[in-house]
C-alpha cells in the first residue's frame, strides 16, 4: 500500500515538475568545457578540437539557462553544415533536438528526433526523447483542455449570475 501511496505522488509530483529524465548541465561544466576548447584551439588536433566543440555543445544544450541552449543550437546548427560521418552527424542532431525541447520548440525537436531515428531506428535516446517530447505535447493538450473548461465555467458562471440578478431586479 505505502509502495501504491508514493507512486502516485511521484506521478503527480513529475506532472508538475516536468518529469523529462534528460540530464541538466550547470555552469561550472560549461566553464570547463569552454576551457577545453580554447585549449583545443590552440593545438593542431582536429579531431581534439571537434570532440571538444561537442562536449561543449552536449554541456550548452543541456543547461539551464536559456541563452546558453540558445547559443549551443546555433553552434551545432552551424556544425552540421560541415559535413561529417553520419554517427557523428546523428550525435548532432540529437544534441539539437535537446535544446530545441529544452527551448520549448516541441514541434522541431519532434522533427529533429524523428530524423534521428532514420538514421538510427532503435537508438534509445532518441527514442526517451520521442516519449518525453510525447508526453509533453499530452500533458500541454490537457492543461490546455483544463484551462479551457475553467474559462467556460466562469462564463457560464457569470452568465447566469447576471440573468439571476436582472430577474431579481424586476421583482
Amino acid at each position: 500500500m505505502e509502495a501504491k501511496i508514493r507512486e502516485v505522488f511521484e506521478s503527480v509530483g513529475s506532472f508538475f515538475s516536468g518529469g523529462d529524465h534528460i540530464p541538466w548541465c550547470d555552469r561550472d561544466i560549461i566553464n570547463g568545457c569552454e576551457r577545453e576548447v580554447a585549449e583545443a584551439a590552440e593545438g593542431d588536433s582536429e579531431e581534439l578540437k571537434r570532440d571538444t566543440i561537442m562536449r561543449l555543445s552536449w554541456a550548452l544544450v543541456h543547461s539551464k539557462q536559456s541563452e546558453d541552449v540558445q547559443r549551443g543550437i546555433a553552434m551545432l546548427e552551424a556544425s552540421i553544415a560541415n559535413s561529417s560521418p553520419p554517427l557523428l552527424d546523428r550525435e548532432k542532431i540529437y544534441l539539437l533536438a535537446v535544446g530545441y525541447y529544452r527551448s520549448g520548440e516541441y514541434s522541431r525537436s519532434r522533427q529533429l528526433v524523428d530524423q534521428c531515428l532514420e538514421i538510427a531506428p532503435d537508438w534509445r535516446q532518441a527514442l526517451d526523447l520521442k516519449k518525453t517530447l510525447e508526453d509533453r505535447v499530452a500533458k500541454g493538450m490537457f492543461i490546455y483542455g483544463v484551462i479551457g473548461i475553467g474559462i467556460t465555467a466562469t462564463a457560464v458562471g457569470l452568465i447566469a449570475g447576471g440573468i439571476a440578478a436582472a430577474l431579481a431586479r424586476k421583482k
